[in-house]
């Protein structure tokens, strides 16, 4: 943390003894106090910036890639670059820039680069930032990154060069958002922030309202006007919807009309302002939001859309809406702000979104490569970044696997982020959302005074929003675990996962949550074939729903088709692979490996159940049974010793009652049970 915050300007400028460079504004370089003279060189300034920045070694052939285009000798121009820079980084017995066979890196550990330390600040979360260490930060932002630095004819650099651009002028927004949140409503320095946040984000509400806010505390309501005025034609022109910011204005002109009444907290000077799309939700009901931006396709020449990229932008669009779960921006908005070039973090800005996902497709040495990015919009904070890459045989399965781990991706941070956040918030302030997500986070610790935490919460959900229907699911799922693991009486708790699975298909029988609910307490009731019906719809509603996936597996590893379950099972696990749920997808696999008769693997496919670190007593129970029928004995008895800890008298018949096993599978497992004394 201190790293970063007392890298101030006047640090970069004047350190002693240390070497500083700036690469927020034009590139410089301090070493002790002195600015370092470099060669003329753009791409020896573009060499020095692209290494500060890279995660990890770079190879040579990717460096000159990026910035050259075919010249005579790529690799010799490189060198020379790299004898200039040690001349200019490296010190008396320090060597800043290391070469590895045909890798290049930069050692930072004693350099301090003014946009590594404003990333990091952003990635560690700038919402946990006080005000004297945001405004340190905000030194940091001089101006554009690499400012007046382009080359020509390196189409690579130039993509990658504004998307650092963007990414650091939505760091340095976010920044200032933070600040004039957090200062006091009589501060003479936030007008100075402000004028920075419209400048940089024109069209972001906030910022106007922030403006609005202070002129009107100032008693200057004139300029309130005129600002307004000069607004609704820069809205106008960019076909953006302009009411909400005056109906703003009319609140706060409202609020300030009596000059006896002192301005409330919440007139702070960055109040919360609904520029949002007419779909909408009220604050109670608010569900998360987010945009997919088009994808940018990447050649030779340089980026353009189309092709590839659009279709796979469609297909995420798509099977994100289909999951339900949270808002997303409709296809033709985010294309028209596309087209209007406007940067991803400004379209989100602009939609008043949580997230942005944006990306690239490059087809590089018969290879798709896929590059994708979600940001969480107010805090520029990178949520979940990576790379796919595919053989381009079939154009239709790249979009049909890339895409899928994309979604899964996309849909799990988002939940993960959602849920740590509802955990910070006191549990009476919770709207509807964070409620349901404070009840996932205990729903997944599955203990029984966890369980009951998760219904109280999902409760809470459901007097804020009754349409709230993955909060409906949730509550099913809830009562199927008091069902399943006997933390009460089956038959009352069957019932009740069946009573509310049924009120979250009443309010929304398209989400997929819905059915999987229902799917789940059919099975409960004995109903495998109604059981399976639901759970086909919920899947065949959203092909990316893993918890669809995996309940089929379930299903079918019993009494079902084993070989169907495998491959249920290893889908589910595809689209998460870090799903809370990944040791019943396994242990469903083991037990569809035992009913097969292939013990071994059921073995091992167990013992990776258990060792996940929410499996229950229930996953032990089926490790134990699978090792015992692969013959391994000892361990097996093991794990018997293990469940009766928790489960003084647990038998077979409990096993097998906790299951819905056709007559064969039941004799198997009996015949396991008799083999380690749990018969």
């Amino acid at each position: 943390m201190e790293t970063y915050v007392e890298s101030t300007r006047s640090r970069l400028d004047d350190a002693a003894g240390t070497l500083s460079v700036r690469l927020l504004g034009k590139l410089a370089i301090v070493r002790d106090g002195t600015p370092v003279k470099l060669p003329s060189s753009r791409k020896l300034r573009a060499l020095l910036a692209y290494l500060a920045l890279a995660p990890h070694p770079v190879s040579r052939s990717r460096l000159c890639e990026l910035l050259w285009d075919v010249p005579n000798d790529p690799r010799g121009e490189l060198r020379w670059c790299l004898s200039k820079l040690r001349g200019a980084l490296d010190g008396s017995g320090v060597h800043r820039v290391v070469t590895d066979s045909d890798t290049v890196a930069l050692r930072l550990a004693d350099m301090s680069v003014d946009a590594v330390e404003a990333a990091a600040a952003v990635a560690e979360g700038i919402d946990t930032l006080d005000i004297g260490q945001l405004r340190a930060l905000a030194e940091l932002f001089a101006g554009d990154f690499l400012d007046g630095l382009e080359l020509d004819r390196s189409p690579v650099f130039t993509n990658w060069l504004t998307a650092q651009r963007r990414r650091f002028s939505s760091c340095h927004v976010a920044v200032l958002e933070h600040i004039i949140g957090l200062l006091p409503p009589e501060a003479e320095e936030a007008a100075a922030y402000i004028d920075k946040w419209l400048e940089l984000a024109p069209f972001d509400g906030r910022a106007h309202v922030a403006l609005l806010e202070n002129l009107a505390r100032r008693g200057q309501i004139g300029a309130g006007e005129e600002h307004l005025a000069a607004s609704a034609e820069l809205f106008h022109a960019e076909e953006l919807e302009f009411a909400p910011l005056r109906d703003a204005w009319q609140e706060i002109k409202a609020r300030h009309s009596s000059a006896s009444i002192a301005p409330s907290p919440a007139s702070s000077a960055a109040p919360q302002f609904p520029i949002v799309p007419a779909e909408s939700e009220p604050a109670a009901t608010r569900r998360a939001s987010l945009a997919v931006m088009p994808f940018v396709e990447i050649a030779s020449t340089g980026g353009a859309r189309g092709g590839l990229a659009d279709g796979l932008t469609h297909d995420i669009i798509t099977r994100l809406a289909k999951l339900r779960d949270f808002f997303v921006i409709a296809r033709g908005s985010v294309f028209a702000l596309s087209e209007k070039d406007i940067a991803p973090e400004d379209a989100g800005r602009r939609l008043h979104v949580d997230y942005v996902a944006t990306g690239s497709v490059r087809s590089f040495l018969g290879r798709v490569i896929v590059s994708v990015e979600l940001v969480e919009v107010r805090t520029a904070r990178i949520v979940w970044a990576e790379t796919f890459e595919h053989k381009p045989d079939e154009i239709f399965v790249v979009i049909e696997d890339i895409g899928n781990s994309i979604v899964s991706s996309i849909a799990a941070e988002i939940t993960t982020v959602e849920r740590n956040r509802a955990m910070l918030k006191a549990p009476n302030s919770l709207n509807a959302w964070e409620a349901y997500h404070r009840g996932l986070w205990h729903m997944y610790r599955f203990t029984r005074q966890e369980n009951e935490l998760a219904q109280q919460f999902f409760n809470d959900a459901l007097k804020l929003d009754p349409t709230f229907a993955r909060a409906y699911a949730g509550l099913s799922f809830t009562h199927w675990q008091n069902a399943f693991q006997r933390w009460g009486d089956r038959d009352h708790e069957t019932g009740l996962a069946f009573e509310t699975a049924g009120q979250s298909l009443l309010v929304d029988d398209r989400n997929p949550a819905a059915h999987w609910a229902m799917g789940r307490a059919l099975w409960l009731r004995g109903e495998q074939d109604g059981s399976l019906l639901e759970l086909s719809k919920a899947v065949d509603l959203s092909p990316n729903f893993a918890l669809g996936h995996y309940a089929l597996s379930f299903v079918q590893s019993q009494s079902g088709d084993p070989r169907s379950a495998i491959g249920s099972s290893d889908h589910s696990r595809h689209l998460s692979p870090f799903d809370p749920l990944l040791f019943g997808m396994m242990g469903a696999r083991a037990m569809a490996h035992a009913r097969l008769g292939e013990f071994d693997a059921a073995a091992e496919w167990a013992l990776k159940a258990a060792a996940r670190p929410n499996s229950h007593v229930i996953i032990l129970a089926i490790v134990a049974h699978c090792l015992a029928l692969a013959g391994r004995p000892d361990e097996a008895r093991n794990y018997a010793a293990r469940i009766r800890n928790t489960w003084p008298d647990y038998r077979a018949d409990d096993f097998i009652a906790t299951f819905r096993f056709d007559k064969d599978g039941e004799a198997m497992f009996r015949n396991g049970a008799k083999l380690i004394g749990l018969n």
